[in-house]
């Protein structure tokens, strides 16, 4: 060949790798939501029974940089439907018709980073259903390889993905102590407590403790303890390796969970309140066969006092507490398009010799969705002398997993009765 062939063969392979840099499919199995109705269905396919008009197709992406986008979608339709597309504040009818499967919708102008919400109505339509919307296709100098979705399906990252990126902080610990309790304060701001929410208090090697949203009628106090044998199912356990439950407060349902490892479960069904701050207490001590109990206490400030929520012995165990953290994840899809934020404070954790030790350190992390990039919508950090996280909603200001943050110490050691404390478990042999 010569230079110049030479030279037009590396533009034109720059070109298309430009191209396939300025271009990104976004499946909306992993990326869509649903708003204004319950009709329309998102599945691994992408979106199917969408029939009412009064329904939205949401679809988030964040894009890395300014510039225009050139919107497309990707699907079918029988007979024609008129949609009107809507992304920052323009909105656009197009026409879908039988026998294509893409249409143009329009060109966009993105004036800064961050995430675009990609809004999807249907006006009109000849059929039962306006389309059936496998995906969106992106293409312009706003797109590069920096723009964030959830891709694709691969370790089921469509759930997990619609979910949102759940985030953590592990507290940084007293040196060569004996950790039997920890002690935190949660607080969930008023408008916070969206359904779906886990705000994970007392985290520990083994297990946690802390409060849930389970559905617009049902919240609960959740404690778990993992098996030491490793699985998702509780049924395959070997007895001799199943969590024991030796005592629980009243109205505790206790039994098995699965899914996310396997072990004993116990939750109070428990109208808590936004706003309001909760006490969790956790007691976790070795015993002399080999096993370990861990105890789990919530305070209610509707109550004014502590109840047990179970004690759980794990055998094949012989460990005070370790690994503190805690966490916020969402466990519903459906809501994984909505912010979530909640406070801890006043972190202690006290040793096998009485020693009390505030714990004003942490570090930030989040789980394999946001470390994937698939998304970035998360957060952590201090606030007015707290610690905090936030996820989900698509908010643009994420920090970077690994942070540390530091709050002042407050001093305020929690005023405990471990006598009290041991009569509600039952536990009088193991006084501290």
């Amino acid at each position: 060949m010569t230079r110049l062939t030479n030279t037009i063969l590396l533009l034109f392979l720059f070109a298309l790798q430009a191209m396939a840099q300025n271009s990104v499919y976004v499946p909306l199995g992993g990326n869509a939501w649903v708003s204004g109705g319950e009709k329309a269905k998102i599945t691994n396919l992408g979106v199917s029974d969408w029939s009412d008009a009064s329904e939205t197709l949401d679809v988030y992406v964040r894009l890395a940089k300014a510039g225009s986008v050139k919107v497309m979608l990707q699907g079918k339709v029988t007979g024609l439907s008129k949609l009107r597309m809507t992304i920052l504040g323009k909105s656009q009818n197009v026409v879908f018709k039988e026998g294509t499967d893409h249409i143009v919708a329009g060109t966009w102008t993105v004036k800064s980073p961050g995430y675009i919400k990609i809004g999807i109505k249907g006006v009109s339509k000849s059929d039962a259903t306006f389309a059936e919307l496998k995906g969106i296709t992106l293409e312009g100098s706003a797109v590069d390889t920096h723009t964030a979705f959830v891709k694709d399906n691969q370790d089921n990252y469509f759930y997990w993905g619609r979910r949102g990126p759940s985030t953590h902080l592990s507290y940084t610990m007293p040196a060569n102590e004996h950790i039997e309790w920890f002690y935190n304060e949660v607080t969930v701001p008023t408008g916070q407590d969206v359904e779906g929410s886990y705000f994970m208090a007392n985290g520990f090697a083994e297990g946690y403790f802390g409060m849930q949203v389970n559905s617009k009628t049902e919240r609960r106090i959740l404690f778990s303890v993992w098996s030491p044998f490793h699985t998702d199912d509780p049924k395959s356990i070997p007895k001799e390796q199943q969590i024991l439950m030796l005592n629980k407060g009243a109205g505790v349902y206790t039994g098995e969970f699965g899914n996310e490892g396997a072990g004993g479960q116990s939750y109070l069904k428990y109208n808590w309140k936004a706003g309001n701050t909760y006490r969790f207490l956790l007691r976790g001590k070795p015993q002399g066969d080999s096993t370990t109990i861990y105890s789990a206490f919530f305070f209610a400030p509707e109550e004014n006092e502590w109840r047990l929520i179970a004690s759980f012995k794990r055998p094949q165990t012989h460990t005070y507490l370790k690994r503190f953290h805690s966490f916020l994840e969402n466990f519903i899809p459906g809501t994984g398009n909505v912010s979530r934020k909640v406070y801890f404070g006043n972190q202690w954790v006290r040793s096998d010799v009485g020693k009390w030790t505030e714990l004003t350190e942490a570090k930030f992390t989040a789980d394999a969705t946001a470390q994937k990039g698939f998304r970035l919508d998360y957060q952590g950090g201090k606030d007015n002398n707290h610690f905090f996280l936030k996820n989900c909603g698509f908010f643009n200001d994420y920090i970077h997993i690994g942070d540390k943050f530091k709050r002042q110490s407050m001093g305020i050691q929690p005023q405990i009765d471990f006598d009290k404390i041991n009569q509600l478990s039952a536990d009088i042999s193991n006084k501290p």
